[in-house]
């Protein structure tokens, strides 16, 4: 492995780790701020009558990103940022020279 290749892959693994750390944040502030709203819409009597509303659409926004994640540190994610890389390069590379 040459030494561009090898940072190539430390790039690829802290934008991974990133990415990973992200949304361990977004789940985090996900249960704090529901387990709350479902607490306080509990304290208000009559059960929960509003809150599972948020965490509900919240929930999907959140099921999104760890979507995202998976597909991104799948092989196929992978294959698609390298073609899509060396594409959007490519367009640089003719705009620069003015084709």
């Amino acid at each position: 492995m040459t030494d561009t290749q090898h940072e190539e892959a430390v790039e690829r693994a802290r934008k991974r780790v990133e990415e990973l750390r992200a949304f361990y944040i977004h789940l985090a502030v996900y249960l704090v701020v529901n387990i709350g709203l479902i607490l306080l819409d509990l304290a208000q009597g009559d059960g929960l009558q509003w809150a599972y509303w948020v965490a509900i659409g919240w929930g999907i926004g959140l099921a999104a990103h760890a979507a995202t994640i998976l597909v991104m540190q799948s092989r196929v994610g992978a294959r698609w940022e390298a073609r899509k890389l060396a594409e959007f390069t490519e367009q640089e590379e003719r705009h620069l020279r003015g084709v």
